[in-house]
């Protein structure tokens, strides 16, 4: 059996995708037969990928600012007695956890593979996602006890602190969700981020809106239901965010690519009679891996045809579906056929 590298063209090894590192394939069977040509390649669809390399001091400003603004809110809350206040404080406290969490993920994800994890630790930022949808559902349960009492029970609010505090709160939000605004399609981890930002902007802003509603009608009652329709909010959002963690945690086929179209792209190439163990799967929130046997009884098994061919096939899987590292067998009898 022989066994090749090949890189599609233009492949960019840059330190913001990881790819500092060799890649090692040792593929055996237990059957002991041999089934060709393996392929690999690293194609990266740069040209769909306006994001900066780094967002450390995006995450940096995110967690002081929101720390500060977390005390600001919770102590203007509880002295307020608004907890709409208090409530939104809760969230954007779950907000700082996430963002370090997505802040020690993305760190992580660029240490470099070693003999024990292989695909070095680029699925630490899936387990951030989802820790940051557990964080969130507990934030819920906590928030969403108080506030039910407080709907059967209303204090009464000081209108004019509400808005104020949650003034700030809209300028804080705003400026930290800014600072993800070009990652927000790239990665999931950054996504999460910039989302949980915009979504507290708004929820400030509908505090806002509260606290000016009860000034001028001095119904207290306002501000538990406002406190309501915050969690219903972040309950939309968190569930959102959990169901994608989970996929990807389950190695499920990223979003936004359809396995029977990869399989009939590798499988409309010059010479591919049929396209077998097709496996897709999320290396981490920004990165997907392919494997699949290709059969072709008339095509190279190895050579400059094969290395050509594989170049193809790893820069089309690349720009058609943005799967970045994609390893290809290449067999002319197929391993059923071979092993009968």
């Amino acid at each position: 059996m022989l066994a090749s590298m090949t890189e599609p063209m233009g492949t960019d090894h840059s330190p913001s995708h990881g790819d500092d590192y060799s890649h090692d394939h040792d593929q055996s069977h237990g059957d002991g037969h041999s089934h060709g040509f393996l392929g690999h390649g690293d194609g990266h669809a740069h040209g769909h990928v306006h994001a900066p390399a780094d967002f450390g001091r995006a995450f940096l400003v995110g967690v002081i600012l929101n720390t500060g603004f977390v005390i600001i809110e919770a102590t203007y809350g509880f002295l307020s007695g608004s907890m709409a206040l208090v409530a939104d404080a809760g969230h954007n406290l779950s907000d700082v956890l996430a963002l370090l969490l997505a802040w020690g993920a993305s760190v992580a994800a660029k240490k470099a593979p070693t003999s024990r994890y292989t695909y070095g630790y680029k699925s630490s930022t899936i387990l951030a996602a989802l820790a940051n949808a557990l964080l969130l559902a507990v934030a819920i349960g906590a928030i969403l006890f108080e506030t039910i009492r407080r709907i059967y029970d209303p204090a009464p609010v000081a209108g004019m602190t509400m808005v104020i505090v949650a003034g700030i709160g809209i300028l804080i939000n705003t400026g930290t969700a800014l600072m993800f605004l070009r990652g927000r399609n790239d990665d999931l981890n950054i996504r999460g981020a910039f989302l949980h930002m915009a979504a507290d902007a708004l929820v400030s802003l509908g505090v806002v809106i509260a606290g000016i509603a009860i000034i001028y009608t001095g119904q207290h009652w306002i501000d538990p239901l406002t406190s309501f329709i915050i969690v219903a909010i972040i309950a939309l959002g968190t569930w959102q965010l959990t169901k994608q963690s989970l996929r990807m945690g389950l190695l499920a086929v990223p979003e936004g690519i359809d396995q029977k179209e990869v399989k009939t792209y590798l499988s409309g190439l010059d010479g591919v009679a049929s396209v077998d163990d097709l496996h897709i799967w999320p290396m981490s929130t920004t990165e997907t891996a392919l494997t699949a046997h290709l059969l072709m009884p008339q095509g190279p098994a190895i050579g400059p045809d094969a290395d050509a061919f594989l170049r193809e096939a790893t820069a089309g899987l690349a720009e058609r579906f943005g799967i970045d590292h994609a390893t290809l067998q290449l067999e002319t009898v197929s391993i059923e056929q071979g092993c009968c």
